[in-house]
């Protein structure tokens, strides 16, 4: 009795993420200064989810280049990218979701990787392995949700 239960409540739990709409990275539309104006997913992002992935080596790792000053505990914060203090105050989360999702729409000589793109790679492969990998199995470095949540975060870092 109580297993069915669990599993009744953990389906409940989590089919809405399951169930959430989400924009391809082929077929998301920039506009021409490289903002996204519409969500990735129909989920709004998770604040918290959002800086344990720009504060996580193994997913954003946005603070390797990045500094932010509301997480002081995050060791070894970059400087090679902009503070992202007050970056609420500077962009509106479209130009943000933009930024995040392929920087190279906004800026074009910019050094930041494109989190949400599959296509256009000038030789794909498996990091540091020298093996090729197809185009249709390359997959984004963050998912929709997690540029949602990074998004969610970084509109919480006003002046």
């Amino acid at each position: 009795m109580k297993r069915a239960y669990f599993a009744a409540l953990a389906a409940t739990i989590l089919a809405p993420a399951a169930l959430a709409d989400v924009v391809a990275p082929g077929d998301v539309v920039f506009d021409e200064a490289g903002a996204l104006e519409t969500s990735l997913t129909s989920q709004p992002g998770n604040p918290e989810e959002g800086a344990k992935v720009i504060s996580t080596k193994s997913i954003g790792n946005c603070v390797s280049c990045h500094e932010i000053g509301a997480m002081p505990d995050v060791p070894f914060q970059g400087n090679i990218g902009p503070a992202l203090d007050g970056v609420a105050d500077r962009w509106s989360e479209a130009e943000i979701r933009g930024i995040v999702a392929n920087a190279k729409k906004t800026y074009d000589g910019t050094m930041m990787p494109a989190f949400y793109k599959v296509d256009g790679f000038i030789r794909p492969g498996e990091g540091y392995t020298g093996k090729g990998i197809a185009e249709a199995d390359i997959t984004p470095l963050l998912t929709a949700q997690q540029i949602e949540d990074v998004v969610a975060y970084l509109a919480t870092l006003k002046e």
